[in-house]
């Protein structure tokens, strides 16, 4: 059955978190450390996942900007972990994204943004980065009280939008993300935005590409052949 929907996880997929480097650097002495923050809250989210434990990804990602200044043995301020945050809010897409959303309307694909941030976060980060005509809907897991990679995450947009699994593609920068849906039953695509190595131990996308327009451009061949 040919794919009608095309999933997006959002943040590093869709928007640029780089943006935050500088804010790292004036807080934290270094703009690596938004990568490590970012890990920590990735972590941090899964441990929840793990041990049934209610929370969100707003609360998670101030919790880890306190662990990783408590690692630095750094003492700030509240509104320091503010500017973080709302910058956070406030992130660019990256430049290939409304082409090829573009291209994947034109092909009448339905587009879904999916992602673990909270409702609140995920329609002001959409709405700042004028992407909220592109996508024909907006699922974040809060709703069902999880956080991907679970596989009711998955299960949970599907029941949202009224498909299969075989309906449904996962376009991720995360090697776990399109693992788990894979492991969801549902298509994935990875795009290499970090160059980074895809985990050997996790299923295999059958559409890996270093853009967005690649990423497309195979999921068109494939899906109209």
């Amino acid at each position: 059955m040919p794919t009608q929907t095309i999933l997006f996880d959002i943040n590093e997929t869709v928007l640029d978190l780089s943006i935050l480097k500088p804010k790292f650097h004036t807080h934290f002495g270094n703009e690596a450390y938004m990568s490590t923050w970012f890990a920590m809250l990735l972590h941090s989210s899964t441990v929840c996942l793990v041990t049934n434990t209610t929370s969100n990804f707003k609360t998670l990602a101030l919790s880890a900007l306190q662990a990783l200044a408590g690692r630095l043995d750094r003492i700030m301020p509240d509104e320091h972990y503010e500017d973080i945050l709302s910058t956070f809010s406030r992130l660019p897409a990256y430049h290939d994204i409304k082409p090829a959303m573009t291209m994947l309307k034109d092909a009448d694909f339905k587009l879904v943004a999916f992602s673990n941030s909270s409702s609140a976060l995920l329609q002001s980060q959409l709405t700042f980065a004028g992407l909220n005509d592109y996508f024909d809907d907006i699922i974040s897991v809060e709703q069902a009280s999880t956080f991907k990679p679970a596989k009711e995450a998955y299960q949970f947009a599907l029941q949202q939008l009224c498909i299969k699994p075989s309906q449904a593609r996962l376009v991720a920068t995360h090697d776990w993300d399109t693992h788990g849906a894979l492991s969801a039953g549902l298509k994935a695509a990875y795009i290499r935005r970090a160059g980074s190595t895809y985990n050997p131990h996790y299923l295999l996308p059958d559409i890996t590409a270093d853009n967005m327009g690649d990423i497309v451009q195979f999921i068109i061949t494939k899906e109209q052949c």
